[in-house]
């Protein structure tokens, strides 16, 4: 069983930056993938960033050079640094990590890029 606990979401005004982070309760080593997917209203869940164990970053081609998906190992912590946001990037952020062949994903960070 592997528990993740998502922080950081917030609001924030067009063109700014938020950070969020994603606490694993095991090993990141353990961890097969790990990314983040976000949800909007109204729309279906999609892939943000995601990186397999020892493979290379995905990133969705909306968030390119906007968003960095990187982690703390000693802290088993991965997280989504988000830049340049936009009204279009709000949408409630979940970590998602495959271990031992089972999908386990965060309750959910909500983010909302507003004026």
């Amino acid at each position: 069983q592997v528990q993740l606990v998502e922080s950081g979401g917030g609001l924030v005004q067009p063109g700014g930056s938020l950070r969020l982070s994603c606490a694993a309760s095991v090993s990141i080593f353990s961890i097969n993938a790990m990314g983040w997917y976000r949800q909007a209203p109204g729309k279906q869940r999609e892939l943000v960033a995601a990186r397999p164990s020892g493979g290379r970053t995905n990133y969705a081609d909306s968030v390119k050079g906007r968003f960095t998906m990187f982690r703390d190992n000693a802290k088993n912590t991965l997280f989504l640094q988000m830049n340049s946001l936009k009204p279009e990037d709000t949408a409630v952020y979940y970590c998602n990590a495959v271990h031992s062949g089972t999908n386990y994903w965060g309750q959910g960070t909500q983010v909302t890029v507003s004026s």
